[in-house]
């Protein structure tokens, strides 16, 4: 069977524009949640989230391009060309009905939506933009981004919730490995945080509500966590067939060895109990990689900071290793950038392969007293941990039921 490895990276996030500044706060421990700035909160319940700051999209797009692009998409193609750079690939050389594009998003093109319909309640139906329709659906991430360079291979977007980018990741790792493209532009985008969606995400009491206490909001496995802080941002992923990449002489960063994915068939946003689909989506994870449970050393967790994922995410993980559990250092992402819903799974899978590569875990932040429901797993905190990983889990939940856990390997 065909193998897949990484190439290029690509990152938009609370922290950083880019791949190395995100990651160089990530080992520093900084928050990058804060207030809302982008619009007035003050009849909000929720006034903070993690908002992508400084970005100016004419930096990398055509500005003429730029007005027809929700932010999610500006995000997506921002992110890829990083990516593709990274990767130092010049598509033109080679076939690009064998280049493919997958690109989560749990949402799409919210803000344009929105903007639109107020101007259709306000204005009328003839005020609407012609663009609305492209503009807003969920597929143009993985739409602009193959026009861009024009890549003819497997096109589309993967909605799974808050598993979308990490759905989208797996899949490519399949199209390559069976055989259908040679290289796959890969991850997730989201672009949620608007009044609306926060509204929305409010009022069901699914996000913290730390108002005075922005950077100290998310707070993955704490006893006292109440909820999850909004995010935005994007990451992406070059994946190439081993051969094709070792032809060009490209630099690897890391190796894709398993996928695992499965629903819950249970609720519409609480967890399976004792997070069985998360156990066996990781156990498919680790069949598909053909390693043991014990080679497991490292998993970045989608550790949310709410109540019912936190404690079966880690129930789901005592479950499966067994006495193995105590061996594995785990982190949560999501405790500095906060949650990026479609985006999170391409994002947390950046932060495990460079954990991979740099041989260093970033701390998990604001985990001051932990859950002891949570308790017997090997959390990082307080500051980064050096770790010699061989093989790595990253776990992505999403409402609806939907599990994903991908393995990743040192190459």
């Amino acid at each position: 069977m065909r193998r897949v490895v990484i190439t290029g990276l690509g990152a938009i996030t609370p922290l950083g524009n880019n791949v190395k500044t995100t990651w160089d706060r990530l080992l520093k421990g900084e928050s990058g949640i804060d207030r809302i700035k982008a619009f007035d909160t003050s009849d909000h319940t929720v006034k903070i989230a993690g908002e992508v700051k400084g970005f100016n999209p004419e930096e990398r797009i055509n500005p003429k391009l730029v007005r027809r692009l929700d932010r999610c998409v500006q995000f997506a193609l921002w992110s890829a060309i990083e990516a593709v750079e990274d990767a130092k690939i010049d598509f033109s050389k080679y076939d690009a009905d064998r280049i493919g594009v997958i690109i989560g998003s749990g949402i799409g093109g919210l803000s344009t939506w929105e903007a639109e319909h107020t101007k259709f309640l306000n204005q009328g139906p003839a005020r609407v933009s012609p663009f609305l329709i492209p503009m807003m659906i969920s597929d143009m991430t993985s739409g602009y981004v193959s026009i861009h360079w024009g890549l003819k291979g497997p096109n589309y977007t993967t909605v799974s919730a808050c598993a979308s980018g990490a759905h989208a990741i797996g899949n490519a790792f399949r199209v390559i490995k069976y055989g259908d493209a040679d290289v796959v532009v890969t991850g997730g985008s989201e672009a949620s945080v608007t009044p609306f969606s926060l509204a929305g995400f409010s009022n069901m009491r699914a996000l913290s509500r730390r108002n005075d206490e922005p950077q100290k909001a998310s707070r993955p496995f704490d006893k006292k966590r109440d909820g999850f802080v909004m995010a935005e941002g994007a990451a992406t992923i070059i994946l190439e067939e081993l051969e094709f990449a070792n032809q060009r002489d490209a630099t690897i960063y890391g190796e894709i060895l398993g996928f695992g994915a499965t629903g819950d068939g249970f609720h519409i946003t609480a967890p399976a109990p004792e997070g069985e689909g998360a156990r066996r989506s990781m156990a498919r994870s680790i069949r598909e990689s053909g390693c043991s449970n014990e080679d497991i050393d490292y998993i970045n967790t989608h550790g949310t900071s709410t109540e019912l994922n936190d404690k079966f995410e880690a129930r789901a993980i005592k479950d499966l290793f067994g006495a193995h559990a105590k061996k594995i250092v785990m982190n949560a992402t999501k405790s500095m950038i906060g949650h990026s819903l479609g985006a999170a799974g391409a994002i947390e899978a950046v932060a495990t392969i460079l954990s991979i590569r740099d041989g260093v875990v970033h701390p998990t932040i604001n985990l001051e007293e932990p859950d002891p429901e949570c308790e017997g797993l090997d959390i990082a905190r307080g500051q980064p941990r050096q770790l010699k990983i061989g093989h790595a889990l990253s776990n992505s939940l999403g409402f609806g039921g939907h599990n994903v856990t991908i393995c990743l390997k040192r190459f």
